[in-house]
């Protein structure tokens, strides 16, 4: 196993490099299971990441009036597929757990069988997508279990700038996460760089006046290829200003217009926060399981990693 993500987290001098996936849908094989790992591993063979990450997908229709713009499929057990993909990668893998479903009790057997059954060591937990619904176990309440349990965790969490823009206190959720165990955040992804800046700019500040190191913050970015695409982006509570969507929408190749709005959008974040102190990872993902967007997911996971290493590299001069 490649060295673990607690000790590549911790060093600020380097980034961190991950990319995240899906499991394949419930009632997939375990042969065709293996075959989809083996795909995604094949893509990534030539590109030096980190690790995984592996979402749990909820039904977030609670969240929004308007239609799924794709329809919702339930999924294998993200700790089975990120069980999979470690063993075949040889890469530690990020398992995302939603805590909303389970009550405490089942919630803190589901934490015995993934660290001694699937091997899971990286979590992060994900509250209800919305206050509506049958709420069995709060976030606040999750975060509580898992500190008392007995299994060391390294935990992470989910910080959504577009919260910052419309409330102006995402940087008060990273900080109370923070207290309550989480050593790492995982944004959503990232297509309005003014809202990631005011949220990274107060988070360092807030650190600043606490006397606390801020937490690795990992950036995700993914690439947008059609109308459907964008209309689900923003389904799920992406925020993408009217500009860069008629960028999207009027270019030649949509897929190539959004991989260089995702470069500028990095590069706008990075020349804006590195002299914040905050250690900054990437997180790149296809939100669709169309090739082309996969395809072009592995070219930004590539421009992306090179614009930080370049970033980090001339920090060091």
């Amino acid at each position: 196993m490649k060295q673990d993500l607690r000790t590549k987290f911790s060093d600020g001098s380097r980034g961190v490099y991950l990319f995240g996936t899906t499991p394949p849908k419930a009632g997939t094989t375990e042969e065709a299971t293996s075959e989809i790992a083996d795909k995604l591993l094949h893509r990534l063979a030539h590109v030096e990441f980190d690790g995984l990450i592996v979402y749990d997908i909820q039904d977030e229709s609670s969240r929004i009036d308007k239609p799924r713009p794709f329809p919702f499929m339930q999924t294998l057990d993200p700790r089975a597929y990120s069980k999979l993909l470690r063993e075949k990668a040889e890469r530690p893998v990020i398992t995302y757990k939603s805590v909303s479903q389970r009550d405490q009790e089942s919630f803190v057997e589901w934490l015995d069988e993934a660290w001694n059954e699937y091997g899971v060591r990286d979590t992060v937990l994900v509250g209800s997508p919305s206050s509506e619904g049958d709420i069995k176990l709060s976030l606040n309440d999750a975060y509580a279990a898992i500190s008392e349990h007995q299994a060391h965790y390294q935990l992470g969490g989910v910080t959504i700038a577009e919260r910052h823009a419309a409330k102006g206190n995402e940087h008060e959720r990273l900080i109370s996460k923070s207290a309550q165990g989480c050593e790492f955040f995982v944004s959503q992804a990232v297509y309005n760089a003014q809202a990631t800046i005011d949220m990274l700019s107060s988070y360092a500040r807030s650190c600043r006046e606490d006397g606390t190191k801020p937490k690795r913050v990992i950036l995700t970015f993914t690439p947008c290829g059609s109308t459907k695409t964008l209309e689900f982006m923003e389904w799920l509570g992406i925020s993408v200003p009217e500009a860069t969507r008629f960028r999207i929408m009027d270019a030649k190749s949509p897929l190539q217009e959004s991989i260089r709005i995702c470069r500028n959008n990095l590069e706008q974040i990075l020349e804006a926060v590195q002299h914040l102190d905050i250690p900054i990872g990437l997180n790149i993902e296809s939100l669709t399981n169309r090739k082309e967007e996969i395809d072009a997911s592995i070219r930004l996971f590539k421009l992306l990693k090179s614009i930080v290493d370049l970033k980090l590299a001339e920090q060091q001069l």
